[in-house]
């Protein structure tokens, strides 16, 4: 499981508070603190208002990259915003996000073209989150021939099937399964990545459905996830959801990061 580091993101408060106070350690600790637990990038969101937050995000990447070379996974809904981020890091790492809607892909594909960058690309466009596995299908197409005319491989791109609250969405979840299906279907080499606790917002002690939703979508191919890397139950069901889907011989990752200490009690 490819884990995409979910802390360092304005909109928590903790994390507000520290960037309204500049607190420099906060914020380093815990880019360091997510890239020891394995995190293969680290996600940055400013969540600023307006032009304060490209000032924001060169801040938060500049103190990352002092104590990690994790890749950094630049946050933000506007596009323009991501591309402009990307002479920000030393090294390639991931732009989230792009979708089918406005010029999203415009301002970002041509920015990552002939280069290592990874791309997150939501299956939504200008008419909104589509309601099935089909039409959400048909976004991914739109998005597939784009990267083609920007020559970017489609190893390139972590498609977000748009997982959903479980509470107000009668088959969100059943949705979202078939979409990740079907598009390992269509394209084998495709990432496919989704934000696990979007599935249990307004539902008590959410851990329990989270845990739940990400068996379920690593069993339809998910293989990356925004989360919290720092979540020892959460690393301990990723290491034994794979043993069980078959894809850690002999147990060998499982019983490596037990020994590590990255999960267990």
């Amino acid at each position: 499981m490819i884990i995409v580091g979910e802390k360092i993101n304005g909109s928590i408060p903790s994390v507000s508070k520290a960037i309204s106070e500049k607190n420099a350690d906060f914020i380093r600790n815990l880019a360091k603190k997510q890239s020891d637990a394995g995190a293969a990038f680290i996600d940055v969101c400013a969540s600023a208002p307006g032009d304060a937050e490209m000032e924001v995000l060169a801040w938060l990447i500049g103190l990352v990259q002092e104590v990690t070379d994790t890749p950094i996974s630049i946050d933000s809904p506007n596009a323009k915003h991501c591309a402009q981020a990307i002479r920000l890091c030393k090294k390639p790492g991931l732009v989230n996000s792009v979708s089918g809607e406005g010029t999203k892909i415009e301002d970002v594909f041509p920015a990552i073209a002939g280069t290592d960058w990874k791309c997150i690309a939501l299956l939504c466009d200008d008419s909104g989150i589509p309601k099935n596995a089909e039409k959400r299908l048909t976004v991914l197409e739109t998005i597939l021939k784009k990267a083609e005319t920007y020559k970017i491989p489609s190893s390139h791109l972590y498609i977000d099937p748009l997982v959903e609250m479980l509470c107000t969405s009668e088959d969100g979840v059943a949705v979202v399964l078939s979409t990740i299906k079907k598009i390992k279907e269509r394209q084998a080499d495709i990432h496919v990545i989704g934000a696990a606790s979007n599935v249990s917002f307004n539902l008590p002690i959410r851990k329990y459905v989270n845990q739940g939703f990400i068996v379920l979508a690593m069993q339809a191919g998910m293989d990356s996830a925004i989360l919290d890397p720092l979540n020892r139950d959460m690393r301990g069901l990723l290491y034994a959801a794979e043993a069980l889907l078959g894809q850690d011989e002999f147990c060998m990752e499982y019983i490596s990061a037990f020994r590590a200490g990255l999960f267990g009690t």
